[in-house]
């Protein structure tokens, strides 16, 4: 199911025939080093992954992760999207590009455009974003988003400090200037 779409990309919702493309987003060098090990090493793993932490979300609260495909070869080059995490205040926006996609601006033209179905769709008032003090091209990323860093958390059962987040709603923003 097609959510968004920009000038160059399609964002739809993952699918469990999207497994395979999941096991190698995963497991690419950057998603291990700035997300996290997730044990997910086989297909079967990728289908667990998707059934019970990704595909519930779409119920459960609306949104969720999509799928960043090109639209002129409907080539999958990573995701993007939002979801809650335990320990936050607000709904968190995250992203991830197969590494051969990078620096073509696509990671800037799903993001963008998610914030704006978060905050238009969905009626959310505040977006956050987690990102590791090392991840300078995701903090950049952040800030040319719009986004202002808040200060440093620890998610619940993890020791790991991140950098948060922020971003308000434009229509939250031009509300609270004109009181």
């Amino acid at each position: 199911m097609t959510i968004l779409k920009t000038e160059r990309l399609l964002l739809r919702r993952i699918t469990l025939d999207d497994d395979d493309f999941i096991l190698e987003l995963l497991n690419s060098p950057k998603w291990i080093k700035y997300i996290g090990q997730r044990d997910v090493d086989t297909t079967e793993k990728a289908r667990e992954y998707l059934k019970f932490r990704v595909l519930p979300n779409y119920e459960a609260l609306g949104f969720g992760f999509y799928i960043i495909e090109r639209l002129d070869d409907r080539v999958r080059i990573g995701n993007c999207g939002l979801t809650r995490r335990d320990g936050m205040e607000h709904a968190d926006i995250g992203y991830s590009l197969l590494e051969e996609y990078e620096g073509h601006g696509y990671a800037f033209e799903a993001a963008s455009a998610v914030l704006n179905y978060g905050f238009e769709i969905h009626k959310l008032d505040h977006i956050e974003a987690l990102v590791t003090k090392d991840n300078h091209r995701s903090i950049h990323l952040l800030r040319k988003l719009g986004m202002h860093y808040k200060k440093v958390i620890a998610l619940p059962n993890d020791d790991e400090k991140l950098m948060l987040f922020g971003i308000e709603s434009p229509k939250k923003e031009i509300l609270n200037e004109a009181h």
